[in-house]
C-alpha cells in the first residue's frame, strides 16, 4: 500500500542519515569461497535433500530463501558439496554481466546441496546484509572488470575475493536489513498496486538500498 511504502521510505531516510564512517573489507578478508559440485537437473527427485541449481538462482530465488524448489536423493546428496545456514550461494556464469555473481542467502535449517557454476560463500556477517550488498551499484561497478569470457560470461572466486563491501557492526547490519526487507516485500508483492506503482516502488527500493549501503570508508 501507499501508506506502507511511505512508512518504509521514512524509515530508510532516517537510517541513511545515521550512516557513519565504516571499514570496508574484501570478500576474501570477510569469508571463504568453495565451488559447488556436479549437480544436474536430471538428478532432481520429488522429495529428499534440498538443492539449489545455479539456473534457479537466476530465475526463482530472490535475496534469500529458507526452502528449496528442488530436491535430490540423500544418496546423491552425500557425495556433493553443501551450503550451510547463513552461506551465500552465488552464480558464476550468465549470458549477461548483470546476472553474473547473483547471490541468494540460504537461511533454511540444515544444509543444502549446490550445483556447479555456483560458489558457496561462508562468512560471519548478517547473510541478508551481504546478499543486499551484491545487488548494489557499487558492487556491480567493482564486479564488471573481473568478468571474463565472450558468449558465456563468468567470474571466479579469485576475482570475487577482491571485491570490497562495507562492514558495519552486526547491530547496524540488522537495522539496515530490517528496513530493506520491508521495501523488498513491497516491491515483490505484485498484488498491491498497478504496474506503474510497482515499477516506482522498485526504483525507490534500488535507490534506498544503494543509499543505506553507501558507507563512507574509514581512512
Amino acid at each position: 500500500s501507499k501508506q506502507a511504502s511511505k512508512q518504509a521510505s521514512k524509515q530508510a531516510s532516517k537510517q541513511a542519515s545515521k550512516l557513519g564512517i565504516i571499514t570496508w573489507m574484501t570478500l576474501g578478508e570477510i569469508g571463504t569461497f568453495k565451488r559447488g559440485t556436479g549437480l544436474q537437473k536430471s538428478d532432481f527427485t520429488e522429495s529428499g535433500v534440498g538443492c539449489i541449481h545455479y539456473g534457479e538462482v537466476h530465475t526463482h530465488y530472490g535475496t534469500w530463501t529458507n526452502q528449496t524448489k528442488s530436491y535430490i536423493s540423500s544418496d546423491q546428496a552425500s557425495r556433493l558439496r553443501k551450503a550451510h545456514k547463513g552461506d551465500l550461494v552465488i552464480t558464476t556464469t550468465s549470458e549477461d554481466d548483470e546476472a553474473v555473481a547473483k547471490a541468494v542467502a540460504w537461511l533454511g535449517n540444515g544444509t543444502v546441496v549446490v550445483s556447479t557454476d555456483t560458489l558457496i560463500f561462508r562468512h560471519s556477517m548478517n547473510p541478508k546484509f551481504v546478499s543486499y550488498c551484491f545487488q548494489t551499484d557499487f558492487f556491480q561497478k567493482q564486479k564488471r572488470p573481473h568478468i571474463i569470457g565472450t558468449k558465456v560470461r563468468r567470474i571466479n572466486a579469485d576475482r570475487l575475493e577482491k571485491i570490497r563491501i562495507p562492514v558495519p557492526s552486526i547491530e547496524v547490519q540488522e537495522e539496515i536489513v530490517n528496513v530493506l526487507d520491508k521495501f523488498y516485500a513491497l516491491t515483490n508483492d505484485l498484488s498491491i498496486g498497478l504496474p506503474a506503482e510497482i515499477h516506482a516502488r522498485r526504483k525507490q527500493y534500488s535507490y534506498y538500498r544503494d543509499q543505506l549501503l553507501a558507507f563512507k570508508e574509514a581512512a
